[in-house]
């Protein structure tokens, strides 16, 4: 599975909107979209940031583990 399609799946799992993610942690609402859509990808520092809001692990994120 690729970051993206995580990162939707958690979402979704948390019931929250790429927009409420978005305010949650700083970015834009559109970077989001471009990430869930495979347009673009996390840097670093944004996969760190994602990994705190949802409880994961960076490796979690980037498909290297199970959870």
């Amino acid at each position: 599975m690729n970051i993206g399609k995580i990162i939707e799946t958690l979402r979704s799992e948390k019931n929250i909107s790429q927009k409420k993610l978005a305010e949650q942690i700083g970015i834009k609402q559109s970077t989001i979209s471009k990430w869930e859509r495979k347009n673009a990808v996390p840097n670093a520092d944004n996969i760190v940031m994602l990994a705190k809001y949802f409880n994961v692990t960076a490796d979690y994120l980037l498909g290297l583990e199970k959870d």
